[in-house]
């Protein structure tokens, strides 16, 4: 009996322990805790004594470590303004003018790396042109493309246009090379066009 007893009694603290243990971390998961401070909206002089430091790339990348920006629907839309106004040429014996960008196709981008701006592009066109020129001794209305063919950032300079005539069966070999010879006089004002684009691409 007196052994049941002892036992008994050695096993009371135990289990107070315990509870106590319990009851301790329970009061630290409820609130005795310090509080968490509570958010606050920043104001002009916070904002004033923190800067945000200058970065070319987005909010997310202050480091200007790398970022792509798609400048697709910017340089479609402008390259189709520059060169849908091109001024008519007239010819010794025709005239002519461009009166559509038909198709612009190709992509331009603008690089951050490492807090450098870096803009390119690649692009392919054509340009529909109509005319009209003096072919034994009457009028020929004469209507076609303008191909330019793939061309990249700061290639201004090696552009080519070639042409391509919509009906050309009332034209003779010597006529069409007298046409194509006239309308490559349209090369100059493409070009000056595209540096406008090129450069307006830069301040982006």
């Amino acid at each position: 009996m007196e052994e049941t007893a002892s036992a008994t009694a050695t096993a009371e603290p135990v289990a107070e322990e315990k509870a106590t243990s319990y009851r301790y971390w329970v009061r630290e998961a409820t609130g005795d805790a310090a509080p968490l401070p509570a958010p606050r909206k920043l104001d002009a002089a916070d904002l004033a004594a923190n800067p945000v430091p200058t970065s070319l790339g987005s909010v997310w990348n202050q480091a200007g470590t790398w970022e792509e920006k798609n400048l697709n629907s910017w340089a479609h839309s402008r390259i189709k303004d520059l060169l849908g106004s091109l001024d008519p040429l007239e010819f010794s014996t025709g005239k002519a003018s461009v009166y559509e960008v038909s198709r612009c196709s190709g992509d331009a981008f603008l690089v951050t790396v490492r807090n450098k701006k870096r803009v390119g592009y690649t692009y392919e066109l054509s340009l529909k042109f109509k005319g009209e020129w003096l072919i034994k001794e009457e009028n020929k209305k004469v209507k076609g493309h303008l191909e330019i063919p793939e061309f990249s950032f700061g290639e201004l300079e090696d552009l080519e246009v070639n042409i391509r005539f919509s009906d050309d069966k009332d034209l003779s070999p010597d006529h069409k090379a007298q046409i194509r010879k006239d309308l490559k006089s349209f090369l100059s004002p493409i070009q000056e066009k595209l540096h406008v684009f090129e450069n307006e691409l830069k301040d982006r």
